[in-house]
């Protein structure tokens, strides 16, 4: 993330047009956002159209507007989204559920910054930056014959790729206290920090929603939370069914120390065996973390996975 933000910031001043890719929850619009207001612009309008919820037939009209008789219902003269954000940027979010049609007359924007209005043959010229963004894989969709090629290679020029949140779990410690000092202050309560627990289950979390769904997870949770600390009861029944399991079985249990080895273990395999990220998202210091994962505790191996017994003792 913080090449993207270096990237961010060397594009803003001098951008036309530019691309952000990343899945559903990645935080495509605030990249755009962030573009717009380094930009020259930033002062200007920054207008938004969702491309996948406009309706096919009206996709030249929300765009660039119509004259008065164009079609039906057309009883005045109407701008579209291009004239209304000249001098501006636009956002034009989800651009791979735009119609082939529609394309071939964005591409006519993005090369000469003319539009004309539905129903009338006059040329308008326009001054926007624009800034596309999609979830989908555009050059399998070119190979579909799903999207225009010429189309695409005009709006990369700058493409800003966002990782999953998956591939940055380096980052969730920060995330969370955002969205909790956020929440907090919107609910009026005193929630201020995450318990350990609840800090390695986020961790372990895959997050197929991305940030999206980090953001609603903590939003419930400070909801659900009693004082100023969220813990495993406090997050979602999804989460919570994610938790490992303490005890092998009833005859036998773990002590604590072999359940904190046991976890440790797990989420050092995670992590790659990297400890300073593993200590972290454990919420403890790393001399914490090599007493767990210290001789004392080799006796405890046949409870732990041999992948992870490879990575603690890296």
């Amino acid at each position: 993330m913080l090449e993207v933000f270096s990237r961010i910031r060397r594009v803003a001043p001098h951008y036309r047009i530019a691309l952000v890719t990343g899945a559903t929850g990645t935080g495509k619009e605030l990249v755009a956002q962030a573009l717009h207001q380094l930009s020259p612009v930033a002062s200007k309008t920054f207008a938004v159209c969702n491309c996948s919820a406009v309706v096919e037939t009206l996709f030249e009209s929300e765009l660039f507007g119509y004259v008065k008789g164009a079609f039906t219902g057309a009883t005045q003269d109407r701008i579209g989204l291009f004239e209304y954000a000249s001098g501006g940027t636009v956002f034009l979010d989800e651009i791979g559920d735009m119609p082939l049609a529609t394309q071939s007359k964005l591409l006519r924007v993005l090369q000469n910054q003319e539009i004309q209005r539905v129903g009338s043959p006059a040329v308008r010229k326009v001054d926007v930056r624009v800034v596309a963004a999609t979830n989908q894989d555009l050059k399998t969709m070119i190979a579909a014959k799903q999207f225009r090629e010429d189309l695409y290679y005009r709006l990369s020029m700058v493409e800003l790729k966002l990782p999953r949140l998956a591939d940055r779990k380096e980052d969730l410690s920060l995330l969370q206290q955002h969205f909790l000092e956020r929440f907090a202050r919107q609910y009026n309560k005193p929630v201020r920090t995450l318990s350990q627990r609840a800090q390695a289950l986020l961790c372990c979390y895959s997050w197929p929603g991305n940030i999206r769904e980090l953001e609603n997870v903590l939003g419930n949770a400070c909801m659900m939370a009693q004082g100023d600390t969220i813990d495993v009861r406090d997050l979602p029944e999804p989460l919570r069914e994610q938790a490992p399991q303490a005890g092998a079985n009833e005859e036998s249990p773990l002590t604590i120390a072999e359940v904190e080895h046991h976890h440790a273990c797990r989420v050092l395999e995670w992590m790659g065996g990297n400890k300073v990220r593993t200590a972290r998202a454990l919420g403890i210091s790393r001399a914490t973390l090599y007493s767990i994962l210290g001789e004392d505790n080799r006796d405890r191996h046949e409870n732990v996975p041999q992948a992870a017994l490879k990575s603690a003792s890296a």
